[in-house]
């Protein structure tokens, strides 16, 4: 299977380790979102771990990105930790969690 055609879901947690305070982690944090938005593909950000869909090759690019961006915002040391789910059938971020988002949660 031609892995740039593989329909695939990302979940993904980028952590600028040892700033000083909250601003600048969370500043890193904004940063590295940044460089996902410019990917062009879905996401949806949670308060804990962004979800990413799309093709398998573009969303190894997107959180080699991401990972970049945290050490570019000059963290002294960066996480990032992946969830990565692949194949047919595996449906959409809105089919699992719209008629929550739908509820108010």
């Amino acid at each position: 299977m031609e892995t740039s055609t593989i329909r695939s879901a990302l979940a993904i947690q980028c952590l600028p380790l040892g700033f000083p305070d909250r601003e600048r982690t969370w500043a890193a944090v904004d940063r590295a979102i940044a460089s996902i938005e410019a990917t062009g593909l879905s996401y949806t950000v949670g308060p804990f771990e962004t979800v990413l869909e799309g093709p398998l090759d573009r969303l190894l690019e997107a959180a080699a990105a991401a990972h970049r961006a945290l050490l570019e915002s000059g963290a002294p040391t960066a996480a990032t930790y992946m969830k990565l789910w692949s194949g047919q059938g595996i449906g959409s971020s809105e089919e699992k969690t719209g008629k929550f988002r739908a509820a108010g949660h």
